[in-house]
């Protein structure tokens, strides 16, 4: 968009969104390969002191090892953040980071000219509302991985190529990814927040919440219906308007839970793992031991090999015969690491023929918004940096919803967007929150109403605890007119903290307060955190989880051995 600014400091010297006054807290705004030979059986040797076969792990075995209280399965009721979905959106990020930072070739000037502006070549969507955004610091670009059955200009897939695929053309139009990428003024790493596809949203069409995986897919029929009704007969228009109302309102929801203002849109499907990898050749993979999948069509023989097109998207995909989904995590790291090996390397860089099929295949499997696609070369310089690993990823806090081993979650909108917003926080801030959390944590806090509105000592605990302090309990008292914490001889600073996050309570020591904690009278007068309209302000603990608080999202680490694109480690 023409209102829009583009990359913060970025190549092309554009401003980035102005980041507002902070308020109380220090807060801002709330809210080279051979020929490829498919990896098939019978091609390669085990690699030198590799280990044997193991056994597939049985179904009845995962099942048996989720029921005894394996780690990857939270108790019923808590709050908790998958590890599988952080790493299955870190390595999909990564997957689309390399798909989109491959435009950089566009400094060649033989890649450029195919990517210019007005060349027609890039498609694109106008997803982004007009109007200006909310200064609030970043620029903010939503990627989307969609699992459809059309390419980037909506032409459905051919049959072959979904029998290459090893899919059908039902389904699709689901998003498996959705990650919001928020990239300082001030030039720091950026941090990418991903949202579990089985999240419970309101999307805002009236019947309820629904799977955030879903929402484009809603988005789309809701408007194809209505179009309909208005009397729009053409099968081309009913389906590129569709199509679009459908982007904006998944556009929109992430908007609308995480208070982030969205400068831009990108979005890849399936085709893009089928015909990179067909343009480029293939990419070089190694396996410990043979492995076999049905339903993802992996059929991999121990050792190294070259794989592409759909054996490329099948090595990613496989789930079974692996022992968790950090191996399957593991995989896709090692392809984005050979993808990003190959397509730098001399033989693409040098080669018009395979660039031309390279960006070709591109163009087929990625949509951007206008404003992006004008300013493709800054986006994919800032893409360079950001798949070379100059990001953090976290996954929004969400709250499980049913029994043990559900898929679905739930979120809580002002923990989100108080995360959102922390995300753009220096590491200096950042850790000093840490400090600060930490020394909260060891508080706890009861909670009395004696303000005479109901269930306001238990909303305000809720909202004290997501703060960092510990959950003492709430309970009423008899009226008051004005608010009170009362805390033990010596330990005025804990009460002080308090205070600050309840809007600045006076406080009194009482020699009846036991050490470590305090207690908070509600009196008629308060209007702070909890009480009805009141948008708080909230902190949020990066390392640590508070009693009764969200489990926030971490970096993530791996014990495993760092994979870069200079060599070819075997895994599972």
């Amino acid at each position: 968009m023409e209102d829009r600014p583009r990359w913060p400091g970025g190549p092309q010297g554009q401003p980035g969104r102005s980041v507002p006054p902070r308020g109380p807290g220090g807060q801002g705004r709330p809210g080279s390969g051979g020929a490829p030979s498919g990896g098939r059986r019978g091609g390669a040797a085990p690699p030198p002191g590799g280990p044997g076969r193991r056994a597939a792990q049985s179904d009845d075995r995962r099942r048996s090892s989720a029921r005894s209280g394996n780690a990857e399965v939270p108790p019923e009721g808590d709050v908790w953040q998958r590890r599988r979905d952080r790493r299955g959106a870190r390595n999909f990020g990564r997957v689309l980071f390399a798909l989109l930072s491959v435009l950089v070739l566009s400094t060649t000037g033989f890649g450029w000219a195919m990517f210019r502006p007005g060349a027609g070549g890039t498609s694109t969507a106008d997803v982004i509302r007009k109007g200006l955004s909310a200064p609030d610091g970043a620029t903010d670009i939503l990627l989307i991985g969609n699992d459809s059955r059309n390419d980037a200009f909506g032409n459905p897939l051919p049959d072959n190529v979904l029998r290459e695929l090893r899919t059908s053309y039902d389904g699709g139009d689901l998003t498996d990814a959705m990650i919001l990428v928020r990239i300082p003024n001030g030039g720091q790493s950026a941090s990418a927040i991903s949202f579990p596809r089985d999240t419970l949203v309101d999307v805002g069409l009236g019947d309820g919440k629904t799977k955030l995986t879903e929402t484009m897919n809603r988005g789309k029929h809701a408007e194809m219906a209505k179009l309909k009704k208005d009397g729009i007969t053409d099968p081309k228009e009913l389906e590129d308007k569709s199509r679009l109302a459908g982007k904006q309102l998944l556009l929109k929801t992430i908007e609308d839970i995480t208070g982030v203002s969205i400068d831009h849109y990108a979005e890849v499907n399936l085709l893009g793992f089928y015909d990179v990898t067909n343009a480029i050749g293939g990419v070089e993979v190694c396996l410990l031991e043979d492995t076999k999948d049905k339903d993802s069509g992996a059929d991999f023989h121990a050792g190294r090999q070259t794989i592409q097109g759909a054996d490329a998207l099948a090595f990613v995909r496989q789930r079974k015969g692996l022992i968790n989904e950090l191996d399957r995590g593991r995989r896709q790291q090692v392809f984005v690491s050979a993808l990003a090996r190959k397509v730098m390397s001399t033989g693409t860089l040098t080669n018009p023929a395979k660039l031309t099929e390279l960006v070709n295949a591109i163009q087929k499997s990625v949509i951007l918004d206008p404003a992006l696609a004008n300013d493709v070369l800054g986006f994919a310089q800032q893409m360079q940096g950001i798949a070379g690993g100059n990001v953090q990823f976290f996954t929004a806090p969400v709250h499980l919803v049913g029994s043990s081993g559900s898929e679905d979650v739930t979120i809580k909108i002002p923990e989100v967007r108080q995360f959102a917003a922390d995300l753009l926080l220096s590491p200096t801030e950042r850790q000093q929150k840490q400090v600060a959390m930490q020394a909260r944590s060891a508080t706890s806090v009861s909670v009395y109403n004696a303000s005479g509105v109901s269930g306001l000592a238990a909303r305000v605990l809720e909202e004290i605890s997501r703060q960092g302090f510990k959950a003492g309990g709430s309970s009423n008292a008899g009226t008051m007119d004005r608010s009170v914490i009362y805390f033990a001889t010596g330990e005025e600073a804990a009460a002080k903290q308090v205070s600050d996050a309840l809007g600045g309570v006076p406080t009194e020591v009482r020699s009846s307060v036991k050490a470590g904690s305090v207690e908070v009278y509600l009196g008629k007068d308060y209007k702070g955190p909890g009480t009805q309209n009141f948008a708080p302000v909230q902190t949020v603990q990066l390392d640590k989880l508070s009693q009764a608080g969200p489990l926030l999202a971490q970096p993530v680490t791996d014990d495993a051995p760092a994979i870069t694109a200079d060599d070819v480690p075997c895994i599972r």
